[in-house]
């Protein structure tokens, strides 16, 4: 069967990468795409590699034009999302790459969003350990018609901690995130800090003392992990490169923990897992090696003087991060092989 598609503010990077991955993926058929202030152009204008798409024209985003799909993908800023959901039949599958459906918390929506909640969807992570470790939220994707798909920190950060909290292995009250993050995870819109000259040769923290929006999904991730509450300092630096993500998460030991077992808890965690790969003891993953794919690549070490475990974990952030996250749980949702599209295998740097 080929499911037809549409994707509501394609002109940004995250629908061009939807587009990207799309073109790979043979049960899929683009229909439509629209945008804001791009209706009327081609996608050939702001996407010229996508050359299968290069005549697609942006229409406008309504409901007369998001109607009659299959699947519809959300590629929306945050609150806007909402609006359009509503609008979009029950029966049609549809995934949201923004915010508005990730947190399953109202106050943690106004104190870090603000504005009107809208509710929780189904969380689009099949890794995810729920249940305080007992399953995965993949069982929880199956048939499903309304999928959030997580953010981009949020999976750098959640898979890399996941296991550890899950088994009771890292103390959930001192975890420390720093990340190094693409310009691409910005968004497209101009912004004068994102300018050549402002951001080559130079990198500058951002969301910074707990204020990042990514922090409390990240808490809800790690909650449904480990069965406790999780306190996180979560910091993210905006890096001169366009895309990627590499975090590197601490987290203390408890008392009595031994790197074997840790590395054990991960094995048992992703050992089964496509899309996130344990690194062998020593060795730590780069951005470069995950450019264009759908991997999260995680790396184990124990700061034996410090007491504390280092994960670093490392994703393209508008794949696994967004867009592949997004065609991942749509071959869940739909009963297809979850790999269906998707490739391991990465693009030179």
């Amino acid at each position: 069967m080929v499911y037809s598609v549409a994707i509501a503010g394609a002109s940004g990077y995250v629908g061009g990468e939807l587009l990207r991955l799309i073109s790979a993926h043979p049960q899929l058929e683009v229909k439509t795409v629209t945008a804001n202030s791009n209706v009327g152009e081609k996608v050939a204008t702001l996407h010229p590699h996508l050359r299968q798409y290069a005549e697609l024209v942006f229409s406008p985003t309504d409901a007369a034009t998001l109607a009659g799909h299959d699947i519809v993908f959300l590629a929306m800023p945050h609150t806007k999302s909402a609006e359009v959901a509503a609008w979009i039949s029950e029966d049609t599958l549809v995934l949201d790459c923004g915010a508005d459906f990730r947190l399953e918390n109202e106050d943690d929506w106004i104190k870090f969003y603000g504005g009107t909640y809208a509710g929780h969807w189904n969380y689009g992570m099949p890794e995810l350990l729920v249940e305080g470790g007992k399953d995965k939220q993949r069982k929880n994707l199956v048939g499903a018609k309304r999928i959030a798909v997580p953010g981009c920190n949020a999976t750098a950060v959640t898979l890399a901690l996941a296991p550890g909290v899950g088994e009771v292995l890292l103390e959930p009250h001192d975890i420390v995130s720093a990340l190094s993050v693409g310009t691409s995870g910005a968004g497209r819109t101009l912004k004068t800090n994102l300018l050549a000259s402002e951001i080559l040769g130079s990198a500058s923290a951002y969301g910074v003392g707990g204020v990042h929006r990514h922090t409390p999904e990240i808490e809800q991730n790690l909650r449904h992990a480990s069965g406790r509450s999780v306190v996180l300092n979560f910091t993210p630096a905006l890096v001169p490169m366009s895309r990627g993500i590499l975090a590197v998460n601490t987290a203390k030991l408890v008392p009595g923990t031994t790197e074997a077992q840790l590395r054990a808890a991960y094995e048992k965690a992703y050992g089964q897992e496509k899309f996130v790969q344990v690194l062998p003891a020593g060795q730590f993953p780069s951005t470069a090696s995950t450019l264009g794919v759908n991997t999260c690549l995680i790396g184990i070490a124990v700061d034996e003087h410090a007491g504390r475990a280092v994960i670093v974990s490392a994703i393209d952030n508008m794949v696994k991060g967004t867009a592949g996250a997004a065609i991942q749980s749509l071959n869940i949702a739909l009963g297809l092989p979850e790999d269906t599209g998707l490739t391991v295998n990465g693009v030179a740097p």
